[in-house]
């Protein structure tokens, strides 16, 4: 998300549910940003072998916000320990306050 807020026109990100996996493409075009999200059977697979199962546009400062908001709502449901205990990774606060700054650094008057 970072990479977008930041000026990226394409990014990706993949969740691995073994055997299926979950590919979320993002293209960006001014403000606007283009998600598709396609089901794999396998991790490896080219984006043509997917099926593509939800697709949405959204403002940048829309789709920036709803991470930063369901990450922090994530940290208050279940604490870093207990992110860590129920997904077996750190909590990505780094990750979660750069996104943030990046976010109020790149925000539009418009936008807040």
């Amino acid at each position: 998300m970072a990479r977008l807020v930041a000026g990226e026109m394409e990014t990706r990100v993949q969740f691995e549910a073994e055997p299926t996996a979950y590919r979320w493409i993002f293209y960006r075009e001014g403000d606007d940003i283009w998600i598709r999200v396609l089901e794999l059977g396998d991790g490896s697979d080219h984006d043509n072998r997917g099926t593509e199962i939800w697709s949405s546009q959204l403002g940048i400062n829309q789709l920036a916000c709803a991470v930063i908001r369901c990450f922090d709502e994530v940290a208050q449901t279940y604490g870093e320990r207990g992110y860590r205990g129920k997904w077996g990774e750190h909590f990505p606060r780094t990750e979660l306050e750069a996104l943030r700054s990046l976010w109020r650094t790149h925000q539009h008057p418009q936008d807040t």
